[in-house]
């Protein structure tokens, strides 16, 4: 894709092409948000809305919405039918690709799509929809991690060029970098951190005995040599593996995920095992004054032991007690914190020799420190092994919204694969704003039939005001759309003929001589093109006034039934077209008012039956409705019906 191609698409010249370019960061990169159907870039990008996003895209992609929708109603209808599918999405990759579904005519693309869809809708119907809502919600890749920065530890390189590498590989955003040196005070330095992480290229460094050293190889993986880096990224995005794997187990497919759990709670189980040597010291020295006091109370000494503890020293008798009671303060401590030694000064109160226990507490900290290296690395190539299937599992499951939201729509919306012919032929149709509703009530709710064919290609449909004529001409719009996305439709069945274009007129009430004139603007090009089409017209005869209303669409029926279109006209007016024209007619009508004053109405038109507009019912329904003031008006107006 080139930047000229860019300038092609209408709206965007020179600047905002370069624009777009710059923004992206070069045309590699404008390549791969096409291939990508990536709109979220291209929608952050100032200046550019979401509808110009699709619009732009679309053209790059050579979807056709545009040439196939007609009117601003057709339109309206198309976006109210890809809002209601990206409701049912969870990521920015299943919704774009929705927002980029469009009309077209290819039967073969059409067919693989609705098998898609159906699949989708079959598989759907056997899932636990809401266990699967909550998991999919806001589903996204795995996130870098931020680098936890440790200053109580540092890595040590023999060389400039070490550390660059190092450097290179962000390890100093982890830990200090430090590289070997001469001064006498370095190994002072180094002895001043926690730990120290010498990773080395020749190994020749002779720090002598310094307990808090691992020496790791400069070769070594990155996450061998800074566990965290791969153990932080897990640890980031453990909650979206867990939900994977959830979703998967669901799905019934197999999964590394579950992996990812037990691998983190065993070195984070690990960390907590550390003892509070302090504790377990300062309990036995309670325990140990309490048991000597107990025994010494009850020693009688001779003269020379007396003399004895005058001269610094244990008699015997005493020394047997120190040696019993502290051989099993040491085995206590053994068992407890599982070192072996001996933290005490024989005295009374006994005291704690506070040098063995900084010897000793230095020696165990190297140790800890050591083997839970030792832990970390082990399950950094644990994970590291597993990252790749991960990372795979998660972009499937994020593509598999796609199809969960497909097959949703179908599913919940109760959409059937249509049959394309040379006709329409609708059966138990029912507009998508209703179909949730029949889920849930179906009474009240009333599906219809409808047909157009080759020989009678257009029809006028009359009848009752709010009996479902504008519903009625809405629901054929929404099924020819569906069907040209490659969407199953809200029909038990349906016939279907690809066209070309789909022009939707809703109601006009304007007598303005500019809306007439806009309107012959966009209306007579319809009957003067080639193409094939379905053109649905809701009362237009508010437009001008009547003669010239019946004139206007008496000579679009003439011309619509020579062609190879279809079209319906909802109007009041069909006695006077029918001086003009042969035309099929076609009737709602309203047989009276239920005990809640709700019109009783067959919504399946009557074929070649002229049904009136019944206002009366209308009236009497709002006369039963009103306060008294409002019913002698109505009445008045119900009387001369």
């Amino acid at each position: 894709m080139e930047g000229a191609q860019l300038q092609n698409i209408k709206g965007i010249g020179d600047k905002l092409s370069q624009k777009i370019i710059d923004e992206l960061g070069g045309e590699d990169e404008l390549n791969q948000v096409i291939e990508n159907l990536d709109l979220e870039r291209l929608i952050n990008i100032e200046g550019i809305s979401q509808r110009k996003a699709i619009e732009i895209m679309n053209q790059l992609i050579g979807n056709p919405a545009q040439k196939f929708l007609k009117s601003d109603r057709a339109i309206q209808l198309y976006e109210e039918i890809i809002e209601k599918i990206v409701s049912y999405s969870n990521t920015s990759y299943a919704k774009n690709r929705i927002l980029l579904l469009a009309p077209i005519k290819d039967e073969e693309i059409i067919e693989e799509r609705l098998n898609f869809v159906m699949n989708a809708k079959e598989k759907v119907s056997e899932l636990p929809l809401y266990e699967l809502d909550r998991l999919m919600k806001h589903l996204n890749e795995p996130k870098q991690s931020k680098p936890n920065y440790d200053a109580s530890k540092a890595i040590l390189v023999e060389s400039n060029e070490d550390a660059d590498y190092l450097m290179d590989l962000g390890l100093n955003r982890y830990y200090t970098i430090l590289t070997a040196s001469d001064s006498p005070f370095f190994q002072e330095e180094l002895r001043g951190y926690e730990l120290i992480y010498y990773i080395y290229t020749e190994g020749f460094l002779d720090l002598g005995d310094m307990p808090n050293l691992i020496m790791i190889n400069k070769d070594a993986p990155i996450y061998q040599l800074v566990p965290e880096v791969i153990l932080d990224y897990f640890k980031e995005n453990r909650d979206l593996f867990e939900r994977v794997s959830k979703i998967k187990a669901i799905l019934g497919e197999e999964t590394v995920l579950n992996d990812i759990g037990p691998i983190l709670d065993e070195l984070e189980s690990y960390k907590t095992k550390e003892v509070d040597l302090d504790e377990i010291v300062n309990n036995e020295k309670r325990h140990i004054d309490r048991e000597l006091k107990e025994r010494i109370q009850n020693i009688d000494l001779e003269g020379d032991e007396v003399l004895d503890l005058l001269n610094n020293a244990l008699p015997p008798k005493l020394e047997e007690i120190f040696n019993e009671i502290l051989s099993k303060s040491k085995e206590t401590i053994k068992l407890e914190s599982g070192i072996d030694f001996d933290p005490f000064i024989r005295k009374y109160p006994i005291e704690i020799d506070d040098m063995e226990m900084e010897r000793v507490k230095t020696e165990i900290l190297s140790n800890s420190e050591n083997n839970y290296f030792d832990k970390k690395s082990t399950a950094a190539e644990q994970l590291a092994s597993i990252k790749e299937d991960a990372e795979r599992e998660v972009s499937d499951i994020i593509k598999f919204d796609y199809e969960y939201a497909l097959g949703s729509f179908a599913y919940l919306y109760d959409l059937n694969k249509p049959e394309f012919t040379n006709e329409y032929d609708l059966n138990q149709a029912l507009h998508l704003n209703l179909c949730l509703r029949e889920r849930t009530i179906n009474e009240g709710i009333q599906r219809v039939d409808y047909k157009l064919n080759e020989e009678e290609n257009i029809a006028l449909l009359t009848g009752a005001n709010s009996g479902g004529k504008t519903t009625l001409l809405e629901t054929i719009s929404q099924i020819a759309i569906l069907g040209q996305m490659g969407l199953p439709v809200p029909a038990k069945s349906a016939k279907i003929k690809l066209l070309d274009e789909i022009y939707h007129f809703s109601k006009k009430r304007s007598l303005d001589a500019g809306a007439f004139e806009s309107f012959l603007n966009v209306f007579m090009p319809i009957v003067t093109s080639d193409s094939e089409k379905l053109v649905l017209l809701d009362e237009l005869e508010g437009i001008t006034e009547l003669e010239a209303a019946v004139k206007i669409i008496s000579s679009f029926i003439e011309m619509i039934e020579e062609s190879n279109s279809f079209a319906i006209i909802v109007t009041h007016m069909a006695n006077e077209l029918m001086k003009y024209t042969d035309i099929r007619v076609d009737g709602i009508e309203a047989t009276g008012l239920d005990e809640n004053y709700n019109l009783i109405v067959d919504r399946t038109p009557k074929m070649n039956y002229l049904a009136k507009s019944t206002p009366e019912l209308i009236i009497k329904r709002m006369y039963n409705n009103s306060p008294p003031e409002l019913k002698k008006v109505y009445g008045k107006i119900l009387e001369k019906f």
